[in-house]
């Protein structure tokens, strides 16, 4: 008895599969797209998915598709990475972005950025104050470089915050040394004060403590010198009084 072969369906549905998988938009097919890819990263960014965003700006900057396409990426890159709070990696962002395209229209604006993420790493007086010198040299060089930036009154103001922190953080370590009996450490230190930040309105607490360092150390002309500088210049501040009775005690 003769079979009845009846045909196969595998080469079928291998054609059916390789049909489907031709008009099919796949994430591979979107990802070797790269302005495809740079619309699906301004949409993470925009929504504030901003990981999702830095995981396709990678690609597109990845993909080399034209110097203009690379840089957008970076700068956006680093733009994400400021809006997530990570301020160390966004300032780096932002500096290799200047030392690639310094001629770049972008490039007053990464060098903003990057003072803007140091700025945003200042703490306390009693921490460490490298984010607050890289702040001030950077934002130094935006007011000298670009004057006349959008940016420079907000930059001059922080700038301004900045050589206060410096200032209260000297004095804060002289009266640290103040209170542990190293007067000459506080004299060294608050006469730095004065001599750096010879503008602060804060030094009338600078003055109290140096009068007092010296004349706890001994010195007490140079101590009477500091305390009348404090009585002139800062005729309302809490510590004319108490540089007043500090003298009656200790003169």
């Amino acid at each position: 008895m003769n079979r009845i072969q009846r045909p196969s369906l595998y080469p079928f549905l291998i054609l059916f599969a390789l049909a489907a998988a031709g008009c099919a938009t796949t994430p591979d097919s979107v990802s070797r797209n790269p302005e495809a890819m740079a619309k699906a990263a301004e949409e993470f960014q925009s929504s504030g998915r901003n990981e999702d965003a830095i995981a396709q700006w990678r690609k597109v900057r990845e993909s080399y598709a034209s110097p203009e396409l690379t840089a957008l990426a970076e700068i956006k890159i680093a733009d994400a990475q400021f809006d997530e709070k990570n301020y160390i990696e966004a300032a780096a962002s932002y500096e290799e972005f200047r030392k690639l395209h310094p001629n770049h229209e972008k490039a007053p604006y990464a060098l903003y950025r990057q003072g803007l993420s140091h700025y945003e790493q200042i703490t306390g007086i009693d921490t460490d104050q490298t984010p607050v010198a890289n702040t001030i040299t950077l934002f130094e060089s935006f007011l000298r470089t670009y004057p006349s930036s959008e940016h420079a009154e907000e930059v001059r103001n922080k700038l301004e915050i900045c050589r206060m922190k410096q200032v209260e953080h000297e004095v804060y370590v002289g009266r640290f040394y103040y209170r542990t009996d190293r007067y000459g450490a506080a004299v060294k230190r608050l006469e730095e004060a004065l001599k750096k930040y010879p503008r602060s309105p804060v030094h009338d607490e600078t003055l109290f403590y140096l009068g007092s360092s010296y004349i706890r150390s001994g010195d007490k002309a140079k101590g009477r010198d500091a305390f009348q500088k404090l009585f002139t210049e800062y005729q309302t501040s809490k510590y004319v009084n108490e540089a007043r009775k500090f003298l009656d005690k200790n003169y």
